[in-house]
This record gives structure tokens, C-alpha cells and sequence, in this order.
């Protein structure tokens, strides 16, 4: 069965229940969690007509994300040691955290994309689609979908 579990977090509630989900799965089948988080990049600061900018801004918008990816990481670390079990955690940087999954995935050995539905449907899902859906389009390596 699966031996490493990659399970990306948002820190949203929906999230935080589906790490606990994997955690499970992870002590029934003995496999090995990874926790991921998708960092967005900064934005860019520029020079242009009437912006103002502060010479350490681009440091500090680096630094807050930094410290926001650890609060997240560290929530759904929580909930992993509650269920009874061990972790990594991986951040990636980047705009389309599908993509940063996948390549997370990839990169550490995953055999198993363990993710969360919102449970959208109908036109509400087509309109704004997810990063699970994206993960479910383009991954080469098993997603499962708790819901």
C-alpha cells in the first residue's frame, strides 16, 4: 500500500480536519506524512508613478509569508501529534500551488497525494475549480480526495 503521504494545508479548518483524516490513514497503513504548504510569492514591488515604497518592504513582505507558511505548518504538525504520529513539512514557493504539490510530490518520494474537497458542484465548481481538481488534472502519482 501507500508508504508516503503528502498532505497539503492551508490552515483553514477544512484543511486542518483533512490532516487529521490523513494522520489516521497514515497509523492505520504505517505510511509516512509529509506536510505541505503552497508559500505565494511576494509581490513585486516597482517604481512606477505615485508608489511608495520602503527599502525593506520586499524583506518584510518575505518575512511575514515565511512566518505565516510556519503558523500553518505548525497547526497541522499539532494535529498530527495529537492523532499519534510524526511528520515532515515542506514549503514551496510559488502562485500555482497545484503545480508546487505536484512537484512536492515528486520531489520527496510521495506515492499518495492525500487532499481535501471543498464539495463544490455544479457551475460553482466549474466557474472557480481548486487546487484539488488541478492536482486531480495533472498528477502522475494517486490523489486521494477526502471529503
Amino acid at each position: 500500500m501507500f508508504k508516503h503521504i503528502l498532505v497539503p494545508t492551508d490552515g483553514s479548518a477544512l484543511s486542518l480536519g483533512n490532516v487529521a483524516r490523513a494522520a489516521s490513514y497514515a497509523i492505520e497503513t504505517g505510511a509516512r506524512i509529509t506536510l505541505f504548504y503552497a508559500q505565494p510569492e511576494a509581490p513585486s514591488a516597482y517604481a512606477g508613478l505615485g508608489a511608495v515604497s520602503s527599502p525593506h518592504l520586499t524583506e518584510d513582505v518575505h518575512t511575514r509569508l515565511g512566518e505565516a507558511a510556519q503558523e500553518v505548518l505548525d497547526a497541522a504538525e499539532a494535529v498530527v501529534r495529537e492523532a499519534g504520529t510524526t511528520c515532515q513539512r515542506v514549503v514551496l514557493t510559488g502562485n500555482r500551488p497545484y503545480e508546487l504539490i505536484i512537484a512536492a510530490a515528486g520531489t520527496h518520494g510521495c506515492d499518495l497525494i492525500f487532499m481535501a474537497s471543498h464539495g463544490r458542484s455544479g457551475v460553482s465548481a466549474l466557474l472557480l475549480g481548486s487546487e484539488t481538481q488541478k492536482v486531480l488534472t495533472h498528477s502522475t502519482i494517486p490523489v486521494l480526495v477526502y471529503r
